[in-house]
């Protein structure tokens, strides 16, 4: 595995949930989960579809570290794997800003989620990145792992390793354009609690 891969996602998790907590830590739940449109996620929303996709990977992660993966079938010989992971790296990045529709198993919740989000939001990053540690330098980086939102999906853990953070950077980034497109005082919440599965 490249030596500067798990050091580069841990600085970037851990960065992201610095910059949320500077940035969005101060929110009411009400400003938290305003959103302009329908169709586009609240600042909370983009949160905790970050916790629910990124804890989707822990079990991954943990039998990687016990060393007891059995791999299946479709990992050891899908052609596409390399293709998956390079569509995730270019896709998630936050430069591309082209949207994305999201998994129902991913989708944040419909409801109004709490004040507290950012915090789990944080208490989130800190479990990610024991997991990643976790992970032994000697794992081979094109080892193939199944996605856990779309099985017909694999990818190798080295892409993993990529997209991950980008996908952090990529929906705090999105936060931020919320709360910017957030008149003075708002705090209409009924408009983001319709449409979690909407592209992202």
């Amino acid at each position: 595995m490249n030596p500067a891969r798990i050091p580069t996602l841990t600085s970037t998790l851990q960065q992201v949930s610095d910059d949320a907590i500077r940035e969005f830590g101060g929110l009411t739940a009400e400003q938290l989960n305003w959103t302009s449109d329908p169709k586009r996620w609240s600042v909370a929303q983009c949160f905790d579809h970050l916790i629910k996709t990124h804890s989707k990977y822990f079990p991954i992660f943990e039998r990687l570290a016990n060393g007891d993966l059995q791999r299946t079938w479709w990992e050891r010989y899908s052609p596409l794997s390399g293709f998956f992971g390079r569509i995730f790296v270019s896709s998630l990045d936050p430069s591309n800003q082209t949207k994305r529709r999201t998994t129902p198993n991913a989708a944040p919740s419909s409801s109004a989620i709490g004040g507290d989000i950012i915090e789990q939001f944080a208490s989130h990053q800190t479990d990610m990145i024991a997991h990643v540690r976790r992970l032994p330098p000697s794992l081979d980086p094109d080892i193939v792992i199944t996605s856990p939102l779309l099985s017909v999906v694999t990818y190798r853990l080295d892409d993993v390793l990529v997209f991950l953070g980008l996908h952090c950077r990529r929906h705090f980034e999105q936060a931020r354009r919320m709360k910017e497109a957030a008149p003075a005082g708002s705090s209409s919440t009924t408009r983001a609690r319709q449409s979690p599965s909407r592209r992202d």
